[in-house]
């Protein structure tokens, strides 16, 4: 059973109490806590696992997360059925992509983890040794994704346009499914709506009881908020030509979100105030921001050569020697 409870620093005479109606190993937790940093947290309480049956146990965030990307393949399929484009090729295209985030994702955690992997690289191809980085996997996942749209003679620029909004989805609601597992925690803090995780767990974060910020629930609530303003303008008539800047947009906003939050990480900072996460998020904004002025160029040289080509395209009225008489 999930249990919360919101302690303030103003009222601090309820720390007491509310410490009591912990357990004990969790109470002697909270005792060094409050030695050490202001208690004003919400903490869960909670089993993180789904017993089914004998010793099989399944997380609860892997059954969001489960959820969370059939969703985000569905609602692909809707939006490629209504964009002209065969809602049967969103399971090809999505096998595809799965190589590239995996190999991008694992790029990333290399540069995450550069000290560590440094001195033996081939460690980053032992399945024991999981991780990823989410930034480069969507980098990574978007190339390959867009070479089998190719492949199927699709216009890659209408299932880029497609994926924006789904993509934004799964990377909204997939972050808010670390709250059920605790990892994604942030540096420590004494916020009303900093988070703590108390039991047995086990939970994804080091330091679970120590009241951190919450930078996983942070990027989900951005990133789905950015969904909401897209999926606003999209409904207003934004982005009718669907060529693909929709998709641009999302990255790049999404990416912006992320550069504020990684502010909010444990990890070292490396440059510019930074930590690396960050700085691969400052990159995929600058890549999409070229990535838009590109298409903008292409698409008025080709409307200019088009003019050179056609020169009676500027005229408003039509030729007399082809027009019908009545």
């Amino acid at each position: 059973m999930v249990r919360a409870i919101v302690r303030r620093r103003a009222a601090a005479g309820n720390t007491q109490s509310d410490v009591a109606a912990c357990r004990p190993a969790d109470r002697r937790t909270f005792d060094t806590l409050i030695a050490t940093v202001p208690i004003a947290v919400i903490v869960f309480q909670f089993d993180p696992y789904l017993q089914l049956f004998g010793d099989l146990a399944v997380r609860w965030g892997s059954i969001a997360l489960a959820v969370v990307i059939v969703m985000a393949l569905l609602l692909t399929g809707l939006l490629a059925r209504d964009g002209n484009l065969h809602a049967g090729d969103v399971v090809y295209v999505a096998i595809g992509v799965v190589p590239g985030a995996v190999i991008g994702g694992r790029i990333g955690y290399f540069l995450l983890h550069a000290d560590y992997f440094g001195s033996s690289p081939d460690l980053l191809l032992d399945p024991a040794r999981p991780g990823l980085e989410l930034g480069l996997a969507v980098v990574g996942g978007t190339l390959t994704g867009a070479y089998v749209a190719d492949l199927l003679g699709a216009s890659v620029g209408r299932w880029l346009h497609v994926a924006a909004l789904p993509l934004l989805f799964a990377l909204g609601a997939g972050k808010l499914t670390l709250v059920l597992t605790g990892s994604g925690q942030g540096v420590p803090s004494d916020a009303e709506w900093a988070t703590a995780y108390l039991g047995p767990g086990p939970w994804g974060s080091l330091a679970p009881a120590l009241p951190s910020v919450p930078s996983q629930a942070y990027e989900g609530i951005a990133t789905l908020a950015i969904l909401t303003v897209l999926v606003t303008a999209v409904f207003l008539g934004a982005f009718g030509r669907r060529d693909g800047r929709l998709f641009f947009v999302a990255v790049g906003l999404w990416a912006a979100a992320r550069v504020a939050v990684s502010t909010t990480w444990r990890d070292p900072v490396a440059a510019w105030g930074l930590n690396t996460g960050g700085l691969i998020a400052v990159g995929i904004v600058v890549g999409c921001l070229l990535a838009l002025v590109a298409m903008t160029v292409r698409r008025r040289r080709g409307v200019a050569r088009a003019r050179r080509t056609d020169p009676r395209g500027d005229l408003a009225w039509p030729d007399p020697e082809s027009r019908p008489p009545f």
